[in-house]
């Protein structure tokens, strides 16, 4: 199965709030809506659709033009709409009576506008000159506000008495949030646990280019586990950087990476003395069906958190970034339903428990995309290095600073199949397609072999065997069996090691 890393874009950083322009002469229906496009989705608007603006632009409405509204209702003409007063988006206008109802305004953090809310506070006509039918209207506004004050009096009364003789709504317990209390086992405890110990981390190249990712705390020491393709941006001289959710912000180095495996290491420059590294479960006992929680920042959204189970284990995964230079990584992956998407790369995948089982790295998405960006979403199917493999790379790169990779000595086809994984006729560059000495000249294996298992796991191509003999360590033993003549063979051999990428 071939896969996309889903590493997400840095995204510009915001513009500064947009100027409010002089806007077309509105209908009594109501203003347009126009510019920039807006962070958040919205319900739609009447009149038109918006104008394109400028990536992350706040988006505001224009003022309705002069004369648009009756005197002394409606919006000011010199005010963007925004946030109503009361820090409510979509609260109600303050103008009474104005017709048609306004746009809603957008969310807080698209809010470019200045100002007040949607329709500036009613002010009372002026008296015309000559005082007669100025004083009448006074007059008259004066008696529908007492109207109003004492039917606002009279309903409150009402409501209170029948509140004490009849009512049968329960109330909740008053308290407060912090007063609450959450199980440790219970998803918003897990979360809360491991949410201190996980960063957003950000990689940029010498010249700009990068991505956004996630990693969590690996130890006390200050080293992060995270994704290579994450850091991949960063490695020949670039910047690094990790984000805590409490908004601590620390420079980082790369210790180490591993293409084929997909895990890097970094270290936390001026690491602070109070890290919690995340406790590492043990992915071998991972069972279908297993609650998951991933964590991480998709689509740039920092330290969001989501919810699944395991919907398989050992799916063989080849992933990439998809460019024509990216050499694929292979894994022997946990599926996982809970929503990851890009920037999710490199975070951790947790049991119940809040122990980590794998490191979220790669979906099958739909090619369609659809979102927006450029990039396709989660379809509720993701794939994380089972944490058991990730702990020993991670270990090895904190120790030596290369990946070191089990192997057998033969060159396969990576050609998608399902008969299995065949030896090639020739190895990469010209070489051999079977090692001299290696393990599989030593087992007897021979160009043109079908391996089609690996230690009773079935091996439908060449990815899946580099995926499996990955999954294991240099010097381990392990039992091949393969295909030559229509015949099978099984033979036992010892892996070998290679160091380094290549």
């Amino acid at each position: 199965m071939s896969t996309e890393n889903e590493g997400n874009a840095v995204p510009p950083s915001p513009s500064a709030p947009p100027v409010p322009v002089e806007s077309p002469a509105a209908s009594p229906q109501g203003p347009a809506p126009d510019g920039g496009a807006p962070t958040a989705s919205l319900p739609p608007v009447p009149q038109g659709p918006p104008e394109q603006g400028a990536p992350n632009a706040a988006h505001t409405y224009p003022a309705p033009a002069e004369g648009a509204y009756p005197a002394g209702q409606g919006p000011d003409a010199h005010q963007p709409y925004g946030p109503a007063a009361s820090g409510d988006p979509y609260a109600a206008p303050a103008a009474h009576g104005a017709w048609p109802p306004p746009p809603p305004a957008t969310p807080a953090y698209a809010d470019g506008g200045s100002g007040g809310g949607w329709g500036s506070t009613y002010q009372q006509p002026a008296p015309r000159p000559g005082g007669g039918r100025g004083g009448l209207i006074a007059a008259v506004l004066v008696a529908a506000l007492v109207a109003g004050g004492l039917g606002g009096g009279l309903g409150y009364t009402l409501a209170k008495d029948n509140d004490s003789h009849g009512s049968t709504t329960v109330s909740a317990a008053d308290g407060n949030a912090e007063q609450v209390k959450r199980a440790p086992g219970t998803i918003a405890g897990v979360a809360s646990r491991a949410l201190p110990s996980t960063v957003t981390i950000e990689a940029e190249s010498t010249n700009g280019e990068g991505g956004t990712g996630t990693g969590f705390v690996f130890d006390t020491q200050g080293h992060i586990v995270t994704n290579n393709h994450v850091v991949a941006d960063a490695v020949d001289g670039g910047k690094l950087t990790a984000t805590f959710p409490d908004g601590r912000k620390y420079d980082a180095e790369i210790v180490g990476h591993a293409q084929g495996y997909d895990v890097a290491v970094i270290k936390l420059k001026n690491a602070p003395s109070d890290l919690k590294p995340l406790a590492l479960g043990n992915s071998d006992r991972v069972a279908v069906g297993d609650e998951t929680i991933a964590i991480g920042a998709p689509f740039g959204l920092s330290n969001t958190v989501t919810t699944g189970i395991i919907s398989a284990k050992n799916r063989p995964v080849a992933s990439s970034d998809g460019s024509a230079s990216s050499k694929a990584s292979y894994m022997s992956a946990l599926q996982t339903d809970a929503s990851i998407n890009p920037g999710n790369s490199g975070g951790p995948l947790l049991d119940a428990a809040g122990a980590v089982i794998g490191i979220n790295s790669a979906i099958q998405s739909s090619t369609s995309g659809g979102l927006g960006s450029g990039q396709s979403g989660s379809i509720g199917l993701g794939f994380a290095i089972p944490i058991n493999q990730a702990k020993y790379v991670a270990q090895q790169l904190i120790r030596s600073g290369k990946p070191v990779y089990a192997k057998i000595g033969a060159s396969v086809s990576l050609e998608d199949s399902t008969n299995g994984a065949k030896i090639t006729d020739q190895g990469a560059g010209g070489s051999s397609p079977v090692e001299s000495g290696g393990p599989a000249a030593q087992a007897g294996l021979k160009p043109g072999d079908v391996i089609v298992k690996l230690d009773g796991s079935v091996i439908d191509s060449g990815p899946t065997l580099i995926g499996e003999i990955w999954t294991h360590k240099p010097g381990d033993r392990v039992t091949v069996t393969y295909k030559r003549g229509g015949q099978d063979h099984t033979v036992q051999l010892t892996l070998g090691s290679r160091v380094g990428d290549s």
